[in-house]
């Protein structure tokens, strides 16, 4: 297997660099193996949106060939999992990559492969870093100021040397730099709803002078960063933070609600008076209100927030998107019959949910790619079916992958096989669902109407929502 790896590796250096002499400065070479791959093939997405599916060959191997290229952060994807890349005119970057631990067995061989190596590096050390947060927020403001600004510094250092030792080009030094700047931005705009809390978020104006003296450095409508996670992240938190300053402007003092309809129509206002670029302007916007209509059941403030919306984004296309996911969230309020879905069991047999279900039921939509998530679940489903024996619980894989890759993953975590399937069509039962991220939790009764659909298992809501369909049982499983 490493023979022929290794001879993969040559003839593509090799090919690039015929072509390098006699094409210079419009394309690049994309390639990889797999190691258990969960499908088929892999998708690339390009800068200005568009994607391609690569499919593998017999050796779970592929090469793509980008023409006319535009340099600049490209993302690709397998089974769900999704891993950010730099492509700049001549490279040849080819990768290997292991499914069952898919970051941190990511390679990269080839002409452009140190650079992206060094990012693979820094996305690792940005996820450590992400779930240490839920520590650091609980510091002191001042100590939290010094230990952020300590690791900024120690980041800034660490890319100088590398850039000392290594030929870079001024845009991996701008996507690092910028990438390491934002995200020190971003966990001072997080830092108040950590430290605070929701019931006691009110004294968020009461940190330190100076906390966010930061704002002066940042640009809003930095168009080339546009297709960088850190930066989109700092400007969502960074319009809930400033948002704030309005939930709290008459007087209130009880227990902050992100979700509450004047609040995120100050997000919309705030972003629509501040932002300048229409791209940026149009995915915040947008973004904004789907997370509004995906997490609330009041159809009237819905409304008016899709009506609003929908006066000051100026793409179409979204304008579309957001009328019919109102439209489909509409169909999984409460009280409404649940759309029946096609389901493969674990002896690869195809069935229909409406069979599985005679009883009050949980429905868990669960995602391979976040294995921790799924593992506290599968024991929260354990722990809530000692306490409701009344309530059958189902799990729901809607990952895009083969059976034995399910079936696997299934017998790696231990999970018991009889109440879990998977969806027969993941891409339509996702969009019909509203699958976002991770999870997806319905509540229903034995005609599946829905009692609830957006709960979380660990939530007090769920208990509530299980006390009640349990009441209306007329059948025990």
């Amino acid at each position: 297997m490493k023979f022929y790896f290794y001879t993969f590796i040559l003839t593509l250096l090799t090919f690039s660099c015929e072509n390098s002499s006699s094409v210079k400065g419009d394309l690049a070479y994309f390639g990889g193996e797999i190691i258990n791959p969960c499908n088929s093939y892999i998708t690339i997405n390009n800068t200005i949106g568009s994607r391609d599916t690569i499919y593998l060959d017999k050796n779970n191997r592929f090469l793509h060939k980008i023409d006319n290229l535009t340099p600049g952060l490209y993302s690709f994807t397998h089974g769900g999992e999704y891993q950010s890349i730099l492509l700049e005119p001549n490279d040849s970057l080819l990768f290997r990559l292991n499914t069952n631990d898919f970051d941190e067995s990511l390679v990269y061989t080839g002409l452009g492969a140190k650079k992206n190596n060094y990012l693979i590096k820094s996305f690792l050390n940005d996820e450590i870093e992400n779930k240490e947060f839920m520590n650091t927020s609980h510091l002191e403001p001042e100590v939290f100021m010094k230990h952020m600004k300590k690791l900024r510094k120690r980041k800034l250092a660490h890319l100088e040397k590398f850039m000392s030792n290594k030929e870079t080009s001024d845009l991996f030094k701008n996507i690092v730099k910028s990438s390491i700047d934002y995200s020190h931005y971003a966990y001072h705009e997080m830092f108040p709803f950590g430290y605070y809390g929701n019931n006691k978020l009110i004294h968020f104006k009461d940190l330190p002078e100076g906390f966010y003296d930061y704002r002066n450095e940042i640009n809003l409508n930095d168009e080339k960063l546009s297709d960088l996670y850190v930066y989109n992240r700092f400007l969502f938190w960074h319009f809930n933070n400033m948002a704030l300053k309005q939930f709290y402007s008459h007087g209130h003092h009880e227990a902050f609600n992100r979700m509450a309809y004047d609040y995120n129509i100050e997000k919309l206002r705030l972003i629509d008076s501040t932002i300048t670029s229409e791209k940026i302007k149009n995915y915040l916007l947008k973004h904004t209100t789907k997370d509004f209509i995906l997490n609330t059941e009041n159809n009237s403030e819905t409304n008016n927030m899709i009506k609003y919306y929908l006066e000051k984004t100026s793409n179409s296309e979204d304008k579309s998107y957001i009328k019919d996911l109102a439209i489909t969230a509409e169909t999984l309020r409460p009280q409404n019959i649940l759309p029946d879905a096609g389901l493969i069991n674990f002896n690869g047999n195809d069935l229909k949910l409406s069979a599985i279900i005679d009883s009050p039921t949980v429905i868990y939509c669960w995602s391979t790619n976040f294995k921790m998530h799924s593992r506290n679940s599968h024991y929260r489903i354990k722990e809530l079916k000692e306490k409701f024996p009344k309530v059958n619980f189902i799990a729901i894989n809607f990952n895009d992958n083969d059976i034995h890759y399910w079936k696997k993953t299934l017998r790696s975590l231990k999970y018991p096989s009889k109440n879990e399937f998977m969806f027969s069509n993941p891409s339509k039962a996702i969009e019909e669902y509203l699958i976002t991220f991770s999870h997806k939790v319905f509540v229903v009764n034995e005609q599946m109407e829905i009692i609830s659909s957006n709960t979380g298992l660990f939530s007090e809501d769920m208990i509530e929502s299980l006390k009640k369909v349990s009441s209306l049982s007329k059948s025990i499983r």
